[in-house]
């Protein structure tokens, strides 16, 4: 279906049920919760192959927005029909976003068409995130900062003993894609500072890897002429945010 995540123009969830990651700040698990829709885990292979088709125009289509598609409660054929189901429409990009990329190597190598990241709430998981994507061969491997809730990478960085930058992590993993966004709904407890969010961009653009603000994040930060967050496509009028995508 047609969708409001910016980075994307549809999500098709081929998977459904109650994700048992069970994510405190999940909105689709307040929604199952709350309309009381069936909780038990339905792989739904003849929609997923409908809502593909229906699509006509090249895409970006998110798969599994609402499930964790690299858990261990997905039965591996599912995984190998989803995948046999995209080889038909090499037209479309199809978007996978785990929370789980210890598992991301079992998939390995990804289609072409197809774009790889890891969801990271802070900077230690961003960094066991890089290290299992470094073993993962996709055209377009990305990290999604969403929601970023935590970031002293440097004290992080100390602890271990360890002397690595946010850039070579970024480019020595291959990430080739960078998005940031806040907690939904938006709370002052859970906005990320922009020390933060600063930290991350000026990183990504040192490894050469674009940038996508979520619109979330436009309050908190301010549109400054050449800022750092502004963004570089000055044709693009619909937000003044940075929404960059992989060439």
């Amino acid at each position: 279906m047609k969708t409001k995540i910016e980075w994307c123009d549809y999500t098709i969830n081929p998977v459904k049920g109650l994700c048992p990651m069970a994510c405190d700040y999940c909105y689709a698990r307040r929604m199952y919760k709350r309309f009381k829709w069936p909780e038990r885990l339905e792989f739904q292979y003849a929609h997923f192959r409908h809502e593909i088709g229906r699509i006509k125009k090249p895409s970006r289509i998110f798969v599994g927005s609402t499930m964790e598609l690299f858990g261990e409660w997905i039965n591996s054929a599912w995984m190998r029909d989803i995948f046999e189901a995209i080889s038909h429409y090499p037209q479309h990009t199809f978007i996978f976003l785990t929370k789980k990329p210890q598992n991301l190597h079992a998939r390995s190598p990804f289609p072409d068409n197809c774009w790889v990241g890891a969801s990271c709430i802070g900077d230690l998981a961003f960094i066991r995130a890089a290290d299992h994507l470094s073993m993962v061969e996709a055209k377009v491997k990305f990290i999604s900062f969403e929601p970023l809730r935590g970031w002293d990478f440097s004290a992080t960085m100390d602890a271990n003993d360890q002397n690595l930058s946010i850039e070579y992590i970024l480019k020595d993993a291959g990430i080739n894609w960078v998005i940031i966004g806040q907690q939904t709904p938006v709370k002052a407890t859970t906005t990320p500072k922009i020390e933060w969010i600063r930290e991350i961009v000026e990183a990504a653009d040192l490894a050469c890897a674009p940038v996508f603000l979520k619109e979330n994040l436009s309050k908190l930060l301010k549109p400054v002429p050449g800022g750092l967050f502004i963004a570089k496509d000055v044709m693009r009028a619909d937000s003044w945010l940075r929404q960059e995508f992989p060439k």
